[in-house]
């Protein structure tokens, strides 16, 4: 993995929407990544990775009436270091109240949506690794298929939360699937460090987009950054715009 991958702008929706490669990723259906029986687990380092990541594929799974269970391992108050707009004590509460909002944009179905928080230290889940593996694997069943962010994504808590969940998934005897964030960012479509042989593609119809973007625009914090403490958005255009394509890709 490159040193600090996520700096500047990356790599264009123009490059990613000419990528021959991204085209010709084979197409696969959600309910054969989770058939009848079993559980999708969503294993989301922050509030938010889980509509950013995977908001197309948990509309398709509500739909299908598949029960979902979402593990947001962080409250991702570091969001914004140094921030007197932003403080730790204001995104603590402020996030995960964004995440149930996008949630419900998603629409989600929030009365029977089992949602756990794991109280991680934002940032810090590498240093917590061992015990973050223990947690995820006390909550799964034995037809559970998980979903988590890519271990090599180029953020050191999405990183982290990928190995963690692996580890988790193997010790519990389960499928764990692992979905690229950060990624779209930093590689490019010839990039050789992405596994693109276990790459499958998500077929997302306009309303699932929509629907999809509606929901990240419920991350306020995310959207704003602050200049007084020189920190851009997070979210800034060119991000969501490569994370809100007509598909969805899934390393399996």
């Amino acid at each position: 993995m490159k040193a600090n991958p996520i700096v500047g702008q990356g790599t264009s929706l123009h490059q990613w929407q000419n990528s021959r490669r991204l085209a010709e990723l084979p197409v696969i259906d959600v309910l054969d990544l989770v058939p009848p029986g079993a559980r999708a687990v969503i294993v989301a380092p922050h509030p938010d990775d889980e509509v950013l990541g995977c908001g197309g594929l948990m509309q398709l799974l509500a739909a299908a009436g598949r029960p979902m269970q979402l593990i947001s391992v962080t409250d991702g108050s570091a969001s914004h270091p140094g921030s007197t707009r932003w403080p730790v004590e204001r995104l603590s509460v402020v996030r995960p109240q964004e995440s149930a909002e996008a949630l419900r944009r998603l629409g989600l179905p929030m009365h029977s949506l089992k949602w756990l928080r794991g109280g991680f230290n934002d940032t810090q889940v590498a240093a917590q690794e061992q015990a973050l593996s223990e947690f995820i694997q006390s909550y799964l069943h034995p037809q559970d298929v998980l979903f988590t962010t890519w271990r090599e994504d180029g953020h050191s808590d999405h990183e982290a939360v990928g190995r963690a969940s692996l580890e988790a998934a193997r010790r519990a005897g389960v499928v764990c699937h692992e979905l690229p964030v950060w990624t779209w960012h930093w590689a490019t479509p010839e990039d050789a460090a992405v596994p693109w042989q276990r790459a499958r593609k998500i077929l997302l119809s306009p309303t699932h987009v929509a629907r999809k973007r509606h929901a990240a625009h419920a991350f306020a914090s995310q959207l704003e950054g602050d200049r007084d403490a020189g920190l851009a958005p997070v979210l800034a255009p060119y991000v969501l715009e490569r994370l809100l394509q007509p598909f969805e890709v899934v390393f399996v």
